[in-house]
C-alpha cells in the first residue's frame, strides 16, 4: 500500500491509500525516448487489468472458436524508368557498338526432351565405363592378394609339415619322453610287420624259418638298443624333474588381487627351501674349480649341521672325505661316485619335512601314513598299492584295471601303438571347450582310448568334407556349437574345416541333407556305443530333452 494525499477544495487536502498490485509477469518494453539534457530516460507504459475470473462449475469445458490464418503473397518489383533515342532529322545517334542478333532454330519440347536424354546417356556411358574400370581393378587386386595369401598359407604350411619331419626324425634319433619311445616302438612293430609280410610273400619252408630267426634276432637288437636310449633318457629327465621339484617349494606364495596384479610373498619355509635348491644346484655341477668347489662343500656342511641325525653324520663324512681326496689331488673322474652319494643324501634330506618344512605339501607319499588309505587302488598285475591318479581309467571301463606303467609295459610287448596323435586331438578340443565357458563336462571324462574308439570306428580316420587322414591336422569341434560338446555332437575336420564350420550360422542351410544325414548317423552310432557307460547315461538324456525341447 502506498499514502498519498489529493486537494479535494482549494486549499483543502485528503489522505488516500492506493493500493499497488505486483505484477505476475514482466511487461514488455514499449519504447521510450530520453532526455538529451538531464540524461533522464521516459519508457512508454502499458497497463492491462487482471481478466475477470470465471467460476469454477466443475465441469471440463471446451470451446469451439479458431482462428484462421489468411496469407497472401504477391511478388513486387522496383519500378526502372528507361528511355531510348533513334536516329531522326537532326540527331544522329551511331550505330557501331549495336549488335545484330537473328534468331536460331527453333525447338520443340519433343526435341529438348530427345536432346536431353543423348546426353544423359553419354554421361551414363562414361560414368559406367568409369565404374567398370574400378570394379576390374578391385578385382585383380583381390586376385592378386587371394593368390599371395595362397602362396603364403602353401609355404607356411610345407615348411611346418618339414617342421614337423624335422621333429620326429629328431624324436626318434634322441628320444626324450614317453611319447619319443612310443614313436619308436610303433615304428619298429610298423617294420616288423613288413618284414613278416614280405618274408611270408616270397620265402618258404627252411629258408622262412631262417629268415624268421633273422627277423628275431634283428628285432632283440633293437629293442636293446631302445633301451640304452631309454635308461639315458630316464637318467636325464630324472635330473630336470628333481630341479623341477626344488624349484617348485622355493616359489613365493601368489595370489591375485582384485585389480588383477600378482602378489608375491616369500615366508620363512619358502627362504628355506630356496636357501637349500641353491646349495643343490651347486653341488650338482660339474667342472668347476676346486676352490669353488671346498666352498659349496662348506656351506653344505654348515647347513647340515644345524640338524644331529644318522643321516647328516653320513653326509658330513662323506664331505670331509671329498674334501680329504681333493687335497691330495685324485682325479675328477674318480671322484663321481662320492659326489653322486652326496648329492644323493642331500636330496634326501631335502625331502624331509622336518629338515624342509615347505616339501610336505608337494611330496606324493604324505607324511601323515593315515592319509594313504584314502584314493589308493591295488593293481593286479605288479600288485603294487598306488594312488587312484596313477590308473587310467576309460569312460566304458567299470573297474579298477592296471596301472598306467603296466600298461604301458604290456603295449611296448604287445601291441605298440602310439597314441600320441590322440592325445593331441584330445588336448586341443579340451582348451576348445574351455575357451567356450559354458561348464562343459563330457570332454573331460572322456579318455584318449574313447576318442581313439571314435576316430578309427566311427570317423574312419579321416576329415568328414575333404577325407583327410593325416591325424596331426585333424581336429574336433561341436557339429552344433550352440550344444555342449559330446560324442553325439562333434564332426571331425582339419584346422582350416573346423574355422569355418564354426563361423556358420545356419548348418541346414550350409551343408547338403545327404551330408546332414551321414553326420546324423554317425552320431547315432557314438550314442548306442556310449549309452552302455552308466557316467555317460545321464549327459546323454539330458541332450535329448534339449533336442526335443529345441
Amino acid at each position: 500500500c502506498l499514502g498519498t494525499s489529493i486537494l479535494t477544495d482549494s486549499d483543502s487536502f485528503q489522505d488516500v491509500v492506493v493500493k499497488i498490485e505486483r505484477p505476475t509477469y514482466r511487461k514488455p518494453f514499449l519504447g521510450g525516448f530520453k532526455n538529451r539534457i538531464t540524461g533522464v530516460e521516459f519508457h512508454n507504459a502499458g497497463s492491462q487489468t487482471i481478466p475477470k475470473t470465471r467460476p469454477d462449475k466443475g465441469i471440463q469445458l471446451f470451446c469451439r472458436e479458431t482462428q484462421t490464418v489468411f496469407e497472401k503473397n504477391k511478388p513486387q518489383q522496383t519500378k526502372n524508368t528507361t528511355s531510348t533515342q533513334m536516329t531522326k532529322i537532326g540527331l544522329y545517334v551511331s550505330n557501331m557498338t549495336d549488335k545484330l542478333v537473328s534468331p536460331g532454330k527453333y525447338l520443340t519440347a519433343e526435341e529438348y526432351h530427345k536432346r536431353r536424354l543423348e546426353a544423359v546417356i553419354v554421361l551414363q556411358t562414361y560414368f559406367r565405363c568409369w565404374h567398370a574400370i574400378n570394379v576390374v581393378q578391385n578385382l585383380r587386386e583381390e586376385k592378386r592378394l587371394r593368390l599371395a595369401w595362397e602362396a603364403q598359407e602353401e609355404l607356411r604350411k610345407k615348411k611346418e609339415k618339414e617342421e614337423k619331419l624335422r621333429r620326429e626324425h629328431e624324436r626318434r634319433l634322441n628320444p626324450k619322453t614317453k611319447e619319443d619311445f612310443e614313436l619308436l616302438y610303433h615304428a619298429l612293430e610298423l617294420w616288423k610287420q613288413e618284414e613278416t609280410e614280405r618274408i611270408n610273400r616270397t620265402l618258404t619252408g627252411a629258408e622262412r624259418k631262417a629268415a624268421f630267426c633273422g627277423l628275431l634276432e634283428q628285432e632283440a637288437q633293437l629293442i636293446t638298443s631302445i633301451g640304452r636310449h631309454k635308461l639315458n633318457a630316464d637318467e636325464e629327465n630324472q635330473q630336470k624333474a628333481t630341479l623341477r621339484f626344488l624349484a617348485k617349494c622355493a616359489q613365493p606364495k601368489r595370489w591375485k588381487a582384485y585389480d588383477g596384479k600378482i602378489t608375491e610373498m616369500d615366508t620363512q619355509y619358502t627362504l628355506r627351501a630356496r636357501e637349500l635348491f641353491e646349495i643343490y644346484r651347486s653341488i650338482s655341477m660339474n667342472d668347476i674349480p676346486k676352490d669353488e668347489r671346498t666352498d659349496v662343500l662348506l656351506t653344505l656342511r654348515r647347513t647340515v649341521k644345524e640338524h644331529e641325525c644318522k643321516l647328516t653324520w653320513e653326509i658330513v663324512e662323506l664331505i670331509d672325505r671329498e674334501v680329504d681326496l681333493m687335497s691330495r689331488e685324485v682325479k675328477e673322474c674318480n671322484l663321481e661316485g662320492l659326489r653322486k652319494r652326496i648329492c644323493t643324501l642331500f636330496l634326501q634330506y631335502i625331502k624331509t619335512p622336518k629338515f624342509n618344512p615347505e616339501v610336505a605339501r608337494i611330496l606324493k607319499v604324505p607324511p601323515d601314513p593315515l592319509k594313504l588309505y584314502k584314493n589308493v587302488n591295488f593293481c593286479h598285475s605288479c600288485e603294487n598299492y598306488l594312488p587312484s591318479t596313477e590308473f587310467p581309467v576309460p569312460a566304458n571301463s567299470r573297474t579298477i584295471g592296471r596301472c598306467r606303467l603296466c600298461c604301458k609295459l604290456d603295449n611296448e610287448a604287445r601291441q605298440r601303438e602310439a597314441f600320441l596323435k590322440h592325445k593331441l586331438i584330445l588336448e586341443n578340443l579340451r582348451k576348445s571347450e574351455a575357451d567356450y565357458q559354458d561348464d562343459a563336462k563330457i570332454v573331460f571324462l572322456v579318455q584318449h582310448q574313447d576318442l581313439q574308439y571314435m576316430i578309427e570306428n566311427i570317423w574312419g580316420c579321416q576329415s568328414a568334407l575333404s577325407a583327410c587322414s593325416d591325424l596331426y591336422e585333424l581336429v574336433m569341434v561341436r557339429w552344433d556349437k550352440q550344444r555342449e560338446w559330446s560324442p553325439w555332437n562333434t564332426i571331425l575336420l582339419t584346422k582350416d574345416e573346423a574355422d569355418a564350420h564354426l563361423r556358420l550360422c545356419n548348418l541346414q542351410e550350409a551343408y547338403e541333407a545327404a551330408f546332414i544325414h551321414r553326420i546324423k548317423h554317425k552320431h547315432i552310432r557314438a550314442k548306442n556305443y556310449f549309452a552302455q557307460i552308466p557316467a555317460m547315461a545321464s549327459f546323454l538324456h539330458r541332450s535329448d530333452n534339449q533336442a526335443n525341447a529345441n
